[in-house]
């Protein structure tokens, strides 16, 4: 049976998680906190990274090399791109890319660099199980294009910009990081995202008020995927 990992950016996105797992174990590691548990008689690894891409990149790779989990699924919130997501809606990522990455003066598109690729996919059985998941719960799910940035975005005029360029349908701050990591070490992983603001004008007020009852839509899902791995 694989040990699975699951990540969060924030305290509040793992909080969820915690209250219903059992066998909890804390290490110290790295300055962060590892809980090691059990949920239905699976081996799991849950973390918050801190927010931003170089936080979440140093989380998913010591929950792979040093707690040895084989795959790897994030819970969290996001922003809506696309007009079909509201407040609350979940959406998985078919593919993730790094929106704030850019080197176009060499004549590069925006998110690529050298050796690299714009746009990273997820694990298809793992997205299969989610739409599962969603189908056996009755679930609005949306599968799309999810864009990261080192930026909290709330200007319609940036998340349209995005929008256009990557065909993204939501942004966040550390999925397509937490992607390199692990198409580089070979380890199947699952972003899902429940929307707690439309990254425009309005979007710190909406995130405020709507973090904490995103995040435990996205949390209470993902334990649902985890009984369901096979």
């Amino acid at each position: 049976m694989k040990k699975i990992a699951i990540m969060g950016a924030m305290r509040e996105e793992i909080e969820p998680l915690l209250s219903k797992v059992t066998n909890i174990k804390m290490t110290q590691y790295a300055n962060n906190t590892y809980y090691e548990a059990t949920y239905k008689d699976k081996e799991l690894v849950i973390a918050y990274s801190k927010i931003g891409k170089v936080f979440s990149t140093l989380t998913a790779t010591i929950l792979i090399e040093k707690f040895g989990c084989e795959l790897l699924l994030f819970s969290g919130v996001a922003g809506a791109i696309s007009s079909e997501l509201g407040i609350g809606d979940l959406i998985i990522a078919d593919g993730l890319c790094q929106h704030d990455l850019d080197i176009t003066a060499f004549g590069h598109p925006h998110g690529f660099v050298p050796e690299g690729e714009v746009c990273i996919s997820t694990d298809i059985y793992l997205r299969n199980v989610a739409k599962q998941v969603a189908k056996a719960k009755n679930l609005k799910l949306i599968e799309g294009i999810i864009a990261t940035g080192d930026q909290f975005v709330a200007c319609s005029e940036r998340k349209n910009w995005i929008g256009d360029t990557f065909k993204a349908d939501a942004l966040e701050m550390e999925g397509a990081s937490v992607a390199v990591v692990c198409n580089a070490l070979e380890i199947p992983f699952f972003i899902l995202r429940a929307i707690s603001d439309s990254a425009d004008g309005s979007a710190d007020v909406d995130f405020d008020t709507f973090l904490a009852s995103s995040a435990k839509i996205s949390a209470d899902f993902i334990l649902d995927m985890v009984e369901a791995i096979e």
